[in-house]
């Protein structure tokens, strides 16, 4: 059993009422994953549904050759694999595994699905989380379609850089943020070089200083298309 507090603050179960929580938090489990450590692989049956409380994981795919596309990097007190829970028959579409030590909780998800029958006004609330979710990929999907590599990493580096700030630590191994930015390794690293000659920002280690905000800011509304091999 999972104490309530544990998941109360979570977006998807913050329309649930006291009795909701309760019966969600008595089927509930916690998880603890190494680094490295696979949760799921894509077509398992995906029976639950998940709440990181610590650590991250990187959800992603394989293709048949084995390269690996990572569709989302799963974050503290986000949820994820809920959606499957509406499919007959339902399995995970991705992998997932730990990006650091992490701490889950797992939610039954058949239960949570017989919950949300006997409430319309449940079945709405988690809608409406699942639409600001479908809002966000969305946006995403703009981004990868409309935007060059170098655009995606401008933006991804300018949304970790308060404009008060000039330098921050990358959270994420570059390799790792290649993949979700939909970026080759290869091409991460000319775009990174190429920055750095031109004096717009200097990578360190995972220290990154951004130098000309501007330019990088200017870098955020080109469309390049094909530029580096994106």
């Amino acid at each position: 059993m999972t104490p309530i507090d544990e998941i109360r603050g979570a977006v998807l179960l913050r329309g649930l009422s006291e009795p909701q929580l309760e019966r969600v938090a008595q089927r509930a489990m916690r998880l603890h994953l190494d680094e490295g450590q696979w949760l799921f692989r894509q077509g398992d049956p995906a029976e639950r549904f998940f709440l990181v409380r610590q650590g991250r994981l990187r959800l992603f795919r394989l293709s048949p050759e084995g390269a690996e596309k990572i569709i989302e990097i799963a974050a503290p007190d986000q949820t994820f694999a809920e959606a499957l829970m509406f499919l007959n028959v339902p399995r995970y579409p991705v992998c997932a595994a730990a990006l650091s030590p992490a701490e889950l909780v797992s939610f039954d998800a058949a239960d949570f699905a017989r919950m949300l029958r006997e409430s319309v006004d449940t079945c709405f609330a988690l809608l409406g989380s699942l639409s600001q979710r479908l809002r966000r990929l969305v946006g995403e999907i703009d981004d990868l379609t409309l935007h060059s590599a170098t655009g995606r990493l401008a933006r991804y580096l300018l949304s970790q850089t308060p404009e008060d700030r000039r330098d921050f630590a990358l959270d994420l191994r570059k390799g790792v943020l290649a993949s979700r930015l939909s970026i080759q390794p290869e091409t991460f690293s000319r775009i990174v070089k190429r920055l750095s000659d031109d004096g717009v920002l200097e990578i360190k280690g995972t220290h990154v200083t951004v130098l000309d905000r501007e330019a990088l800011a200017a870098l955020t509304e080109g469309s390049e298309g094909a530029e580096l091999g994106s």
